[in-house]
């Protein structure tokens, strides 16, 4: 499994937006990226600026949000999608983006759920727990 730093995960965002802008080759997972930081406009400015942003800290609490983490969940639930795991994913954000009308209101919805599951595991100390997730894209849908 890819697990990799900070670092390295600001750096793969930096370089796909940086080749998208000089029409370089990019790989699968980079297109991936670009495809979801053009959904993303507020960001490009942060992506051209590595040296400003590159060692950025972000503060949840003071109503800051990361860029960083919001495109890799980005990644994190299309990866999810293409594969159906945890399994029924797929089934639920397709209800979810016909209630919503919109891909992307989807994925934002989707997004919250997976933080929520990730925090819960977090604070129990647990695995990642699928039922939270799916809990909560129910609650989404108002079922």
């Amino acid at each position: 499994m890819f697990n990799p730093t900070r670092e390295q995960a600001r750096q793969f965002f930096f370089e796909a937006w940086r080749k998208y802008r000089q029409r370089q080759l990019l790989s699968a997972l980079e297109d991936l990226a670009v495809s979801i930081i053009l959904q993303h406009p507020e960001y490009h400015g942060v992506l051209e600026d590595p040296q400003r942003y590159a060692e950025m800290d972000y503060f949840p609490e003071a109503g800051e949000v990361n860029p960083f983490l919001h495109l890799a969940m980005h990644l994190a639930i299309e990866e999810q999608l293409a594969i159906d795991q945890p399994p029924g994913i797929v089934a639920r954000f397709a209800a979810l983006e016909r209630a919503t009308g919109s891909r992307h209101e989807a994925l934002h919805a989707t997004m919250e759920c997976l933080v929520e599951m990730l925090w819960q595991a977090q604070r129990s100390g647990t695995a990642p727990d699928p039922g939270i997730y799916f809990d909560c894209l129910d609650r989404q849908l108002g079922t």
